[in-house]
């Protein structure tokens, strides 16, 4: 089913390019501005399994992106920038903002030099529990756990099952089968609890990923100082905050954010609700991160920025920049706002 979806969403971009009806909807979709959304930055993996695939893209296809926009004369700015245009409701140029979700060292080792090429300024959204060595990266630990075996035992939700993952398309079916269960289930504590369960049954330490993949404070401290660097909030563990009671949701955004003042000495204005999509985050999430301080808070709901948005600002939509389809052509697709404006029904503020 997923692979179907990604052939459908890949038809469609082909057909807006191809046709030229990308042209034609771009004044009517490209609205004021941008947010980009991406994850890791780092050189193409040969792997046959990569269910995650589509949260990396390759410094080259960022570099593609930033040589695009500069092309278009879309001013790249930061995130207090687009704060000062949206309450200013200066919309005389178009711009674009570029995030990064989670902490990776690879923003730091493959996004980092390309920004710098560019002059470009980004935020990274970071989640405190894998900057202290603590979180779980569940999803990335999933793979790796689907990748090393035949078969795959686990029990989610009480209910018990055994896949097969002897190929790399029967491991991609298991993937999904077993991340579309654990988002499903209905409580808060409930997906880190079966992961917990799931790694223990497999002598599988659930932290390690974590420490590997993402920035140290240490290592943020420095990255910090850069100047075309902001870092912003993702939580503290990358709960799924709709489903927390309401204390447990405001702990999440205030001490999240509080714990990265704290050890970079800087403040800590911008929010990225992890996940982001309607069942993660809504009207509520919007109105702690309001209470919480935040100037902004970024979704991962489809859409570009138009003057209506400067009302919801903890309620901003994103274009991501999807590891499955890195390809240059897309690029004015996206930018025009036409493939984003059918995704999400031609609304033009989706905050509801």
């Amino acid at each position: 089913m997923k692979q179907f979806r990604h052939n459908i969403i890949r038809a469609g971009l082909d057909a807006l390019y191809f046709t030229g009806a990308y042209h034609v909807l771009r004044p009517i979709f490209s609205g004021i501005g941008t947010i980009f959304m991406l994850h890791n930055v780092k050189p193409a993996r040969p792997d046959a399994f990569q269910p995650n695939r589509h949260l990396e893209v390759t410094p080259e296809f960022l570099r593609a992106t930033l040589r695009h926009l500069r092309a278009q004369n879309i001013d790249i700015i930061s995130l207090d920038e687009l704060h000062r245009r949206l309450t200013a409701r200066e919309f005389g140029r178009r711009f674009a903002c570029i995030t990064l979700d989670d902490g990776y060292r690879d923003n730091r080792d493959f996004a980092l030099p390309v920004f710098n090429e560019f002059q470009a300024p980004f935020t990274v959204y970071v989640v405190s529990d894998f900057a202290q060595g603590s979180g779980r990266l569940w999803w990335i630990t999933l793979e790796r756990l689907i990748a090393g075996r035949d078969w795959i035992e686990a029990e989610i939700g009480g209910v018990e099952i055994r896949l097969d993952a002897r190929t790399p398309e029967a491991k991609q079916e298991a993937f999904d089968r077993l991340h579309d269960m654990l988002r499903a289930l209905p409580e808060g504590d409930d997906l880190p609890r079966a992961m917990s369960a799931l790694c223990a049954r497999t002598r599988t330490d659930e932290t390690a990923v974590g420490r590997e993949l993402c920035l140290n404070w240490d290592e943020l401290r420095s990255f910090a100082e850069d100047p075309l660097v902001t870092i912003g909030a993702h939580s503290i563990s990358h709960c799924i905050l709709a489903k927390q009671r309401d204390a447990l949701a405001a702990h999440e955004l205030s001490i999240g954010r509080a714990r990265i003042a704290s050890h970079l000495q800087r403040e800590v204005a911008h929010l990225a609700y992890p996940y982001g999509d309607r069942a993660a985050a809504g009207p509520r999430e919007y109105e702690l991160a309001r209470q919480a301080g935040y100037k902004t808070a970024v979704t991962t709901r489809p859409g570009m920025l138009f003057a209506g948005v400067a009302d919801h600002l903890t309620a901003l939509p994103r274009v991501s920049l999807n590891g499955n389809y890195q390809d240059d052509r897309i690029l004015p697709v996206l930018t025009s706002g036409a493939a984003t404006a059918m995704w999400n029904g031609f609304r033009r503020v989706d905050a509801a």
